[in-house]
């Protein structure tokens, strides 16, 4: 049963039928190094996430994942993200792609999923993707399994947080190739980083929702 406020699905899903903030939200949580939006080329890929909602104890929830840091071919291997994946060619649609890899990823159902809307598409440079991001949510709290493979934590993380005060620092970030990154936009959330594509998803949606109260 549904014990957070009902009252807030509805109103996000009316807000995300209108006009979305969009990149200049998104890059409020962007490194210097990405101020400069760049195009994505003819041979990029195309992706989906899910930011998926749920109750818990009497909070509305968001799910994100920590990605294993032993897969070679996962550019963003160790950081934290939305469940999501590339976009198969058994797929029906780019929603589909991100109703499919929560369930694979996170264990959650596809028909229990029930989405809201999707935010601005998101180039990804690094990894030659397209992110499409989706919205949403499922009224029964679920009962979480991660795939060893590609997750290996789950984070359930309750949406207010985002909206505290000090949720939203910086920090030096060293990347895969050895690089350093200096003073890149975070969100600091249980003891993890988010950084990168998910933290400028999550800008784009807080933005979008505003004060709605999650709770």
């Amino acid at each position: 049963m549904v014990t957070a406020n009902s009252s807030f699905a509805g109103q996000l899903e009316q807000r995300l039928k209108g006009k979305l903030p969009g990149i200049e939200a998104q890059y409020r949580m962007a490194h210097a190094v990405r101020q400069r939006v760049v195009e994505a080329p003819e041979n990029a890929m195309l992706a989906s996430v899910l930011a998926l909602f749920y109750p818990k104890d009497e909070a509305w929830h968001l799910v994100l994942i920590e990605r294993t840091s032993s897969n070679p071919n996962d550019r963003h291997s160790g950081q934290i993200s939305f469940p999501g994946g590339k976009k198969d060619l058994e797929d029906s649609s780019l929603a589909h792609t991100a109703l499919r890899e929560a369930e694979e990823e996170v264990g959650v159902l596809q028909d229990q999923i029930h989405l809201l809307g999707r935010l601005t598409e998101l180039y990804i440079p690094v990894s030659n993707f397209i992110v499409h991001p989706f919205v949403g949510i499922t009224y029964q709290q679920p009962f979480f399994r991660h795939q060893e493979s590609e997750v290996s934590a789950i984070l359930e993380v309750p949406f207010r947080l985002f909206m505290e005060p000090g949720i939203r620092q910086a920090a030096d970030i060293r990347v895969q190739n050895g690089m350093l990154l200096k003073d890149v936009p975070i969100f600091k959330v249980q003891g993890k980083v988010v950084w990168g594509a998910t933290a400028m998803i999550l800008s784009e949606l807080l933005e979008v929702s505003g004060r709605l109260v999650a709770s």
